[in-house]
């Protein structure tokens, strides 16, 4: 990346511009600080996401998948083509095909191709295509990787086709390319250039081309390289996938004495009906493989833990220390923070992520039920039992075992699940035998068990037990900047489940989304943004969408209800914030807080904007 700073959005004074309605003037930042790269959202309507994750600011690793608005990007630190054995590949835009050319359809060309092999005099020639065909099938069976199947693919035509320079282009879009891969015959390393003519023109038709008459051609004067190539003759071929273009293989040849056939065309579709599945499936593994690289290399927290506070970061560096450990974890915090996703976390990045992870909720079963779910039962312990059953514990075993809501356990459980994490030993009801198993223990509770324990109702003993280590998590009022990239993460997740063309959410709804104190958290936000997406009749959500439950939180406060209690400077003073906290957030709204402008329309400095906007919890 040649420069220190990349600007993407819609405007087209951005390095890389995106003329898509879904994508923001400025959207977002790309910057390089040595051997790092980092990702700004530009306060974008429809957010930044990198690997589906929406972020402000995040650190980028190779092949991380970046969506602006409705386009997806790749960002790739490394080369990962090695083209050292091959030739570049330059695509000459001039247009280069006079009428003679000849089109054909791959259809058309194997039904000519079995009446041709029918015939006598054919024969040699047959044969010998036959075994290119046969010795391109029985290879490539034997390589995993595009490159090697490339140069295969164009070695074994270069055995029957007298041509001097080949391609494989592998298509992105019907405009760019995931891959170009070129061969020149007796020298390696000299460019070979490709009309895009030709090109697109296979990608779009779906047909194979071949032409003899390049030399003729009034606009190849335009085209140099060709010129300068003095090609006579070429042929393309698209390669087909289910039905769809995946790429082309162009062959061309500068000797006055070679003219290409319909017979090599046939011979060049029937390679790329052969190559064609096993290239993608290369490109696929290559993808996978890349995909779990860059995985392993980095952290790999439950999705729907999104936000970047510091109260999450530091929720995140918890998981990271703590989940390759064996014992027992505590989590804590009011209801919808997210408590299951954390000990999802813990278990998906510790030594057990392979084994089960089995949620208990304490609060949902009547206390007979749990002791058989927990700890299961033979059959005939009561009745009903009429067959053995495992409890959630020995299914676990290997892996983790959540307990959530543990401050509902009744103190008869409380009891036995405290000598399990004795000894780890359970016994199934109605026997006496011990079962030893190896299950890792996260608990999660919103009440104060230290409030409970002075109570009688939870034993100490148990508490010291499962609060090994202990973490709480932030209730989403301690962490109102991850309200925006919760908010788009929840849009892009329900628009696509309730099939809706969605686009974003508008400044209006945004501002009032971080106005309200979310007394249901996580849990509460999300089920507001699914309400919106299913009612909403608009491409952007707006504050109507929301619900009377968001939409009118601030309503209720005007200066009728203003609290006239103390002196008259109390009074004024609880008068004056009411007035400017609303005159400030209506103009950042109407300027689609773009704190600049709001600034200068107010007549304060951008500091003093952006000390009223903390004030205020704007």
């Amino acid at each position: 990346m040649p420069a220190d700073e990349v600007s993407i959005g819609r405007e087209s004074a951005n390095l890389v511009s995106l003329n898509h309605r879904s994508v923001s003037r400025r959207h977002c930042l790309i910057k390089r600080q040595g051997d790092e790269f980092t990702i700004v959202d530009l306060d974008s309507y429809n957010g930044t996401f990198v690997n589906g994750i929406p972020i402000k600011e995040h650190t980028l690793a190779h092949s991380d998948q970046v969506r602006v608005g409705s386009i997806a990007l790749l960002f790739f630190l490394r080369e990962e083509e090695d083209l050292t054995a091959a030739s570049l590949v330059h695509l000459d835009d001039s247009k280069v095909l006079t009428q003679p050319t000849k089109q054909m359809t791959p259809e058309a060309l194997l039904h000519q191709t079995e009446q041709v092999w029918l015939q006598p005099h054919e024969n040699e020639r047959v044969g010998r295509d036959l075994a290119a065909l046969l010795k391109i099938g029985s290879r490539i069976n034997l390589l995993r990787h595009t490159k090697e199947l490339e140069r295969e693919i164009l070695d074994s035509i270069f055995d029957v086709v007298p041509a001097d320079r080949g391609a494989i282009l592998m298509s992105e879009g019907q405009k760019e390319f995931a891959s170009l891969y070129g061969r020149n015959r007796g020298a390696e390393g000299k460019p070979v250039h490709i009309s895009r003519t030709v090109v697109d023109g296979v990608l779009r038709e779906g047909v194979a081309i071949l032409s003899n008459d390049i030399r003729t051609s009034e606009t190849l004067r335009t085209a140099e390289s060709l010129l300068a190539a003095q090609i006579t003759s070429l042929m393309c071929v698209p390669l087909i996938v289910f039905e769809k273009i995946i790429g082309v293989i162009y062959l061309d040849t500068a000797d006055p004495f070679v003219q290409f056939d319909e017979g090599h065309l046939q011979l060049l579709a029937g390679v790329a009906g052969i190559a064609a599945v096993s290239l993608e499936n290369a490109r696929q593994m290559e993808w996978l493989e890349d995909e779990n690289e860059r995985l392993r290399s980095s952290l790999a927290i439950e999705h729907n833990m999104v936000g970047e506070s510091a109260p999450m970061r530091e929720v995140y560096h918890f998981i990271q220390r703590v989940a390759p450990a064996t014992s027992a974890v505590l989590v804590c915090g009011e209801s919808g923070t997210g408590k299951e996703l954390a000990a999802h976390a813990l278990h998906a990045n510790s030594p057990r992520a392979a084994k089960p992870f089995v949620v208990i909720n304490c609060a949902a079963l009547a206390e007979t039920l749990l002791e058989s779910e927990l700890f299961g039962h033979e059959k005939g312990a009561f009745t009903g039992a009429i067959a053995r059953k495992q409890g959630k514990l020995e299914v676990a075993h290997g892996g983790t075992v959540f307990l959530d809501e543990i401050g509902e356990l009744a103190a008869q459980m409380q009891a036995k699940l405290l000598r399990f994490l004795q000894d780890h030993k359970i016994e199934r009801l109605g026997t006496t035998k011990s079962i030893e198993l190896d299950v890792r223990v996260i608990a999660a509770t919103n009440r104060n068990l230290d409030e409970a324990i002075a109570k009688g109702t939870f034993r100490a003993d148990l508490y010291h037990r499962l609060n090994v280590v202990k973490v709480t998590m932030p209730p989403l009022r301690e962490r109102p900047e991850d309200i925006p990239l919760l908010a788009s993460y929840f849009v892009a997740k329900y628009a696509k489940e309730c099939k809706r063309n969605l686009t974003g959410i508008s400044p209006e709804a945004r501002t009032l989304l971080q106005s309200y104190d979310w007394p249901g958290n996580v849990r509460e936000l999300e089920n507001a943004i699914e309400r919106a997406c299913i009612l909403s009749d608009t491409m952007t959500l707006q504050p109507n969408d929301l619900g009377l439950a968001v939409a009118g939180v601030k309503e209720s406060e005007t200066l009728q209800e203003l609290d006239l209690s103390g002196t008259l400077s109390d009074v004024a003073h609880r008068a004056l914030r009411l007035v400017e906290g609303r005159k400030i957030q209506e103009a950042l709204v109407g300027n689609d807080r773009n704190k600049s402008k709001t600034a200068e329309d107010l007549g304060i400095s951008y500091k003093t904007l952006l000390t009223k906007m903390k004030d205020y919890d704007l």
